[in-house]
């Protein structure tokens, strides 16, 4: 999905069948299937849970030095 935060992987990383994710024209198609409308990779999640982050706020700033986000 390209948002520029996820670093190393994406939202679409996670899900057996991206498919129903597809932007189109700068949206997400009204999802047709029940609960979240597609199935999650739930070995995928497991692995890459072993791994262990260290997430931290990024820090963006404009030039200036004052807060851009957050």
């Amino acid at each position: 999905m390209g948002i520029h935060y996820n670093k190393g992987n994406d939202v679409l990383d996670y899900v057996t069948d991206p498919t129903p994710l597809k932007i189109e024209n700068g949206y997400l198609p009204v999802l047709d299937q029940p609960g979240l409308g597609v199935s999650i990779d739930e070995e995928k999640i497991i692995e890459r849970s072993q791994e262990g982050h260290r997430w931290r706020n990024p820090i963006w700033r404009h030039e200036d030095g004052s807060i851009a986000e957050w």
